[in-house]
This record gives structure tokens, sequence and C-alpha cells, in this order.
């Protein structure tokens, strides 16, 4: 009679096995790295109301998560300049390839599937050219990669996928180079934009904000295609222009708020639930902003410290902070849990577009 691990392997050959879900890892809603207060790295999913669902270990720092969208795995990105991605299976933290950049590259902390699954894109920098590439892995061939093709600028940061296919990349516009560190080289000249490509690498649009040195970092998209756009101000802080910026294909950046509580820092950027609301978080400024989408009013402040990654909720918007805090960002900051680490930049929040 034949055991079990004989069947499944008969079921494996003949393409009847069931393909695990994210159900199989224990429905996370969120992704997010944290740091234990031994000094550890982990990898940690989240559900809805914040409650831990599994703890993956890392091997060091790490920025953001790219999601598959029907599968377990998540890639987790090595934080700037980082030369290393693991691709982990949730449900049990085996590792199930490592993706090495490729020579005189190293990756900015983010990357995004496309909606089949099939593909997964890097944003990457080629630090001899100063240029930004977007690598592109087969993930069917054991994430092995296949191609790249160019940014649309310098220092591509975030990368999202668009509902209707294609990406949008926030290209940061600063140059940088491992042999320098974190050191940005090219403040006085830098050009940031949005870039919106073809998953074939085909140049769609790009879009400058009217500072140039308001580093464009991190995106979130809305189900009909408006991206949202948060950045990072490179001049003097006391003349700081507004940080918060929405986008639809053929219009002109649409600037919100006035960057007064931030630091000149965002963090990170959501839609709401709903979509419409925008929320964006600064760790330096302590706080949590929330925009009305249509109106481009302030819908709230609130003043949480160190808090960065931020997502969509079934009621709105949900956070994290540097101190273990999951908040429930509604008229006020409901605390949902606490533990005893430092979560990191983001909160990614697994099939966004769902």
């Amino acid at each position: 009679m034949a055991n079990r691990r004989q069947f499944l392997a008969g079921l494996l050959a003949t393409g009847l096995a069931p393909v695990p879900t994210w159900a199989d890892a224990g429905n996370p809603a969120y992704l997010s790295a944290a740091r234990l207060p031994d000094g550890r790295y982990v990898l940690i999913g989240l559900d809805r109301h914040g409650a831990e669902r599994f703890r993956i270990p890392l091997p060091d720092h790490s920025h953001a998560a790219a999601a598959h969208p029907t599968r377990p795995v998540a890639v987790a990105f090595a934080r700037r300049p980082g030369r290393f991605a693991l691709v982990l299976d949730c449900r049990d933290g085996s590792v199930l390839a490592q993706l090495d950049s490729p020579k005189g590259r190293h990756f900015y902390g983010h990357g995004s599937f496309d909606g089949s699954g099939q593909y997964l894109f890097t944003t990457e920098n080629d630090y001899a050219a100063g240029t930004g590439r977007i690598g592109v892995w087969d993930v069917q061939n054991g994430y092995s990669r296949v191609g790249e093709f160019a940014s649309g600028g310098i220092g591509p940061h975030d990368i999202k996928l668009l509902p209707d296919g294609g990406f949008v990349v926030a290209n940061g516009g600063i140059d940088t180079h491992p042999d320098s560190g974190r050191l940005k080289l090219n403040l006085p000249t830098m050009r940031p934009n949005i870039t919106y490509l073809c998953e074939t690498g085909e140049l769609l649009e790009v879009v400058e904000p009217a500072q140039q040195q308001a580093s464009t970092r991190h995106l979130a998209v809305r189900g009909d295609g408006l991206v949202a756009v948060g950045m990072q101000w490179q001049g003097d802080v006391a003349h700081t222009p507004p940080l918060v910026a929405l986008h639809r294909r053929g219009a002109p950046l649409r600037l919100l708020g006035d960057a007064s509580a931030l630091d000149g820092y965002v963090g990170s950027i959501a839609f709401s639930g709903d979509g419409t609301q925008v929320a964006i978080t600064s760790p330096r400024g302590g706080t949590l902003e929330v925009f009305h989408v249509t109106s481009g009013a302030v819908v709230r402040r609130l003043a949480e410290a160190d808090v960065c990654g931020v997502a969509a909720a079934e009621q709105g918007l949900i956070a994290t902070t540097g101190l273990g805090r999951v908040i429930r960002a509604g008229t006020t900051a409901q605390m949902l849990q606490s533990a005893p680490l430092a979560y990191d930049n983001h909160l990614v929040a697994i099939n966004p577009l769902g």
C-alpha cells in the first residue's frame, strides 16, 4: 500500500497535487520585517487584526518584502545597498531560492511580482553607469534571472504593479555606490521621477516633481490605477515643499499637504481599504497623516512615535511602528497589538489590488 509520500509524489507527477495558497500559511493579510530585542531579524506575517501568524528568521536587515499573488511565498529584500534577496516558503520558513544581484548591481529593497506570479521584478542600481535597472526573474525556473531593462531614471526605489498590467517605478534620482555606503553622490543635479513601464520594459510615461530635490521614494496604487507618491526632501528642511502627490497617467502630479509635520521624510504610503483616503507616515516626524483623495484635505493627523509601515485595512488603515505597536488609524490611533520588537519600514499588503 503506497505511503503518503509516494501518494503525493504521484499527484505531483500527474499535476493533480493541490497548489498551496496563503491559507496554508495562516491567512496573513500583511508582511513586515522586524528586529528582535537581541538584534536578530525576522519576517512576520500579520492577520487583518495585526495578530502574528508566522515568524521566519532572516540573516540580516530586510527593508521590504514582495508577496506572491496566490502562493504562500514572500521575497525578503536586503536593505539598500543589499545584494541578496531570499525567497521564503511562508508555511515553514524554508528558503526556496536566494537571489544575488549581478556583478556591478545592488538591490534597492523593493520588488513586485506580475499579476500571474510567473515573474518577479526587482529595482536595482547599475552603480558603474549610475543608472537604474529593473531585473526580471523567472519564478517557474527557480527564480533564474532572465532579463532586465531600464527603470527610466536614477535610483529606482519602489515598484508597484498596475491593475491593467505593467508597473510604476519611483526613481528617486539619487546616485549611490556601495563603496560609499549610503552616501548620496549627486544631490545638486538629481532628477527624480515616476516612470510607467510595460512588463517588457517599454517606457510609457515619465513625470517629474517640480522640485528636483523631492526624491520620489514610495508608491501606492488604487484599483482604478490612481497612483499615490511619497517623497523625501533632500534640500533645506526649512523650505520643504509638499511631499505627497497623486497621479493619473496623462495628468500632472497633484500635490497634497504642506509637509510641516514630516521633518522632510515620508516613510510609507497607502490607500485606505475603500480607496477614498490616502495615508502617509513619517517616523522622523512621529506622525501619520490621512488625506481625502477627492478634496485633498487632511482628514486626520495622528501623533505616533516611530510610525512607518502603513497599509489598507477593511476599516480604513493599519500601521506599524518601530516600538512594536500595530495600530488602526481611525479617528484616533487604536492599538491592536503590541510586541517586544521593532517593525521595519514597510507593512506589505498581500494582494493589495485584490
